[in-house]
């Protein structure tokens, strides 16, 4: 009875199951090492031969073919409502002060609570881009400064 074939068939169920547990494409690679360490084991190949082309399929499937099959199954983050607010253009209803910690800002018909990017004071009726969300607070510059950087 071949045990080494044995031992990477169990190393290789290992590895499936964790990249179904956790879905981050790594596992994966080595599973298929593990299949190629099977085949060299069950043709008569060295414990030696098998460990360095377990280590070489896995390290270079991972290397090359990750970033580009992660691409495929998960082509792009879609973005929520609030993610689609970044770079739009909203007008200050209440002025924004850092330091006093007040500040709103109208955009798509809702107000939000808003904050200066740059720490600026920003006056009621003013223009302003969303540059980022952090919980309910927009952090905004005044539209004009935001198409100059």
């Amino acid at each position: 009875m071949n045990y080494e074939a044995i031992y990477w068939l169990v190393a290789m169920i290992i590895f499936m199951v964790t990249e179904c547990a956790t879905v981050s494409l790594v596992s994966v690679w080595f599973a298929i090492g593990a299949l190629v360490a099977i085949v060299v084991a069950l043709v008569g190949g060295s414990l030696i031969l098998q460990v360095v082309l377990f280590l070489t399929v896995s390290i270079l499937l991972l290397a090359s073919l990750r970033t580009v099959v992660r691409k495929y199954i998960n082509p792009g983050i879609i973005r929520t409502n609030t993610d689609s607010l970044i770079g739009c253009i909203g007008v200050v209803t209440t002025p924004v002060n850092n330091v006093a910690a007040l500040g709103q800002v109208k955009i798509n018909g809702m107000v939000w609570s808003a904050r200066s990017s740059t720490g600026a004071p920003l006056p009621e009726g003013a223009q302003v881009r969303i540059d980022r969300i952090e919980g309910v607070k927009l952090f905004v510059t005044l539209a004009e400064e935001s198409a100059v950087k």
